[in-house]
């Protein structure tokens, strides 16, 4: 047990320190957690008016800070030491428990009604969140274009237990240290402990503000901008008996401000906000303001109202319900087999209240309080790595063993190489009719998210925040004949095609992608960089007087139709698209080459190997009708129009995936998409001799 003796602090004017084993209690804060769990949880279901509900999550941080910090010091204060192991012993008794429960209940959930293609990557959440680094995995995947369009994890919200627990396993040790420098001055440690933390709470704070903008992702998950948080609620704690002697009509103001500055910004708020950042302040502020006022207990403050029955017993059940809520609400519309909604986010967020009842009282109340693990702290300790030991290896276990097959066993399916567009046609059709996947189904459903072009892993296609061109070249190098690849991940799909081509023709193809980049000349928001892609228009631009220079043949462009331009008041954001594409058509007839559009490939409402993973004996559930999967298509058909009268050559690819009445996820033995709206690789090189057709005569 790391201890540190202090010498007896010297007598004070305010009241004495509660011991260690009675912290006192704080209706109104308690009142403060059923205001910030019932504002994720709401948020969360999709109630209007509460995209911002988010926030609660930042006032958990700030009353974490502030009660973690509060026991600390009552416990230096009134035994003069701190039991490092006393207080990672209390940690795992209070929250292991009832986390273990819950990643072992989601895995099971997940592996009984989620489709079997995503057990791998969800078993792979679980194992980060039994180790509390959750949040740095999501960071990275969050800035994977490949992930980015993944349904969210059903273990995402444990990276906020992730934030707090890397944050403990310093502080505490940071409190010692300064407490043993004086050792000799204990009456400076609260003076000490405030350098320390308005350090950790400048430093980060700047890192968030500065960083946000640049990186929302990582700034939104990470504890480098989000340490500033529960360092502002240690600070009041710190602060706390000069609070109690506030003004009571002060003290009763700051509560009062403070609940309305967190409710204003979970109204204010929402997905466009550019998060954490500076406006994390007015939550994370407004909580610290409401407990700084609660100190004083003013009688004219918002304690009466925190402290009414319902704001109590769900403050108590917060902790359970922010576990359980999101897990039943992403899985549970699944097991219903129902489409998720509000009103029916609304009764499973119900039903996880009731099931954190249950729980609080078989299993987090009964752990917590024992006092088996009260008398000795080192079997709260051994407890939390016994949990933390068997949930990760249970997780492991998950991902490498339970993940099934999902290969199909319908009768085998061999597939002949197609050379005409009538060829294909009656290969679809005759696909349509098929009962059961191909037991020779290729891809395989669980590894049809990885049959990606090789540009998406050597740095040829250009990801969010890439501004300079990497043109890539493939085929015949020195070639006379240059072809030419312009646009997003919709034109990236179309490279395995070409790349055939190039190689059966002698040609040189030269790669320009970027994924998310729409081709027109249009400006876009994207969320990944936390608002204008600037970087889109940059690389564009410079992609295009690469084009220009280099004077190609052939050029191939392709954009999805799933984007919307930024429009000023009054504009119309088809028109605005319709001229992006006429401007981009104009810049690359600069270069004299050929121009061809290919139209988009279906749109489908589900993941294609997700859904047909978890529906292999009929597979045509994940198909859909042409007209319900043609995003945008009126849209489209005017861009194709314009681009016909400017001299470009369109190609309609309905054909190619879809019978007039279906677009089937398998056309022969071939699993197309890779996820919605992305075929494959192996589809795209299948392909090859179709689009060969529609190309012009390059000699």
């Amino acid at each position: 047990m790391t201890q540190l003796a202090e010498r007896p602090a010297p007598r004070r004017t305010e009241a004495p320190a509660a011991p260690k084993d009675k912290p006192v209690f704080r209706p109104d804060i308690e009142g403060l957690r059923a205001i910030a769990v019932g504002l994720v949880v709401l948020g969360h279901a999709g109630l209007p008016f509460l995209d911002g509900g988010f926030v609660g999550v930042d006032v958990f941080f700030v009353i974490s800070g502030f009660l973690i910090t509060s026991l600390l010091l009552r416990e230096l204060s009134s035994t003069g030491r701190i039991s490092v192991v006393g207080f990672y012993a209390r940690r795992a008794t209070r929250l292991l428990p009832m986390a273990a429960t819950v990643t072992v209940a989601t895995l099971a959930a997940a592996w009984l009604w989620l489709p079997p293609a995503r057990l791998e990557s969800i078993a792979g959440d679980a194992l980060a969140s039994s180790l509390y680094a959750v949040n740095y995995r999501l960071a990275v995947e969050g800035t994977d274009y490949l992930n980015a369009e993944q349904d969210p994890s059903p273990f995402q919200h444990f990276w906020s237990l992730a934030v707090e627990e890397q944050f403990y396993l310093v502080w505490p040790l940071l409190l010692l240290a300064v407490a043993l420098l004086l050792r000799r001055r204990p009456e400076l440690v609260r003076d000490g402990l405030t350098v320390v933390l308005i350090a950790i709470a400048g430093s980060t704070f700047a890192a968030s503000a500065v960083l946000t903008p640049e990186d929302p992702v990582w700034s939104y998950f990470g504890l480098h901008t989000r340490g500033w948080e529960l360092a502002i609620g240690a600070l009041v704690a710190v602060a706390a008996s000069a609070f109690a002697r506030a003004p009571r009509l002060l003290a009763a103001a700051l509560m009062w401000g403070g609940l309305a500055a967190v409710v204003w910004s979970a109204l204010a708020f929402d997905e466009s906000t550019v998060f954490p950042g500076t406006a994390a302040a007015v939550p994370v502020l407004g909580t610290a303001a409401a407990i700084a006022g609660g100190c004083a207990s003013p009688r004219l403050g918002a304690g009466g109202l925190l402290a009414l029955p319902a704001f109590q017993v769900l403050g108590r059940l917060s902790y359970g319900l922010y576990l359980w809520h999101w897990p039943i609400l992403m899985i549970g519309p699944a097991a219903l087999g129902l489409e998720a909604t509000v009103r029916l986010n609304l009764v499973l967020a119900a039903a996880a209240l009731g099931l954190t009842a249950i729980t609080h009282e078989v299993i987090e109340n009964p752990v917590r309080f024992a006092k088996f693990f009260k008398r000795f702290p080192w079997r709260g300790v051994g407890l939390g790595m016994a949990l933390t030991g068997s949930t990760a290896a249970l997780a492991f276990a998950a991902g490498s063993v339970l993940a099934p097959d999902a290969t199909g066993d319908g009768e085998p399916v061999t597939v002949s190489q197609v050379d005409t567009v009538e060829e294909l046609s009656a290969l679809i059709a005759e696909s349509v009719g098929y009962e059961g996947t191909p037991e020779n189904v290729t891809p395989p459903p669980l590894e049809a998210a990885d049959d990606l072009a090789e540009i998406y892993g050597n740095g040829c296609n250009a990801y969010f925040r890439d501004t300079e061109v990497t043109a890539c070249t493939y085929g015949e190098e020195g070639s006379e004949i240059e072809v030419a690849l312009f646009g997003d991940s919709h034109a990236a799909s179309w490279f395995p095609a070409l790349e055939r081509l190039s190689e059966e023709n002698g040609w040189e193809l030269t790669i320009y992608t970027k994924s998310a980049c729409p081709a027109p000349m249009i400006a876009k928001n994207a969320q990944v960089v936390g608002g204008r892609y600037t970087e889109c228009e940059e690389w564009r631009e410079a992609a295009l007087d690469r084009i220009v220079e280099q004077r190609p043949d052939l050029i191939v462009v392709g954009s999805s139709e799933g984007n919307n331009p930024i429009t000023d008041e009054g504009e119309d954001p088809d028109e605005v698209w319709i001229d992006g594409w006429g401007r981009t058509i104009e810049r690359l007839q600069e270069s004299g080459a050929e121009i061809v559009l290919p139209s988009n490939p279906p749109t489908f409402e589900e993941n294609i190997p997700d859904c047909v993973s978890q529906n292999l004996d009929d597979p045509s559930v994940c198909g859909a009708a042409p007209e319900d999967a043609l995003t945008n298509h009126e849209r489209e058909l005017r861009v194709l129009e314009t681009a016909e009268g400017m001299g470009v050559h369109t190609v309609d690819v309905r054909p190619w995936f879809c019978t007039e009445s279906f677009c089937p996820p398998i056309v022969g033995n071939m699993l197309t998409f890779r996820d919605n709206h992305h075929f494959n690789q192996t589809y795209s090189e299948y392909l090859a001799p179709i689009l060969a057709t529609e190309l012009p005569d390059l000699g």
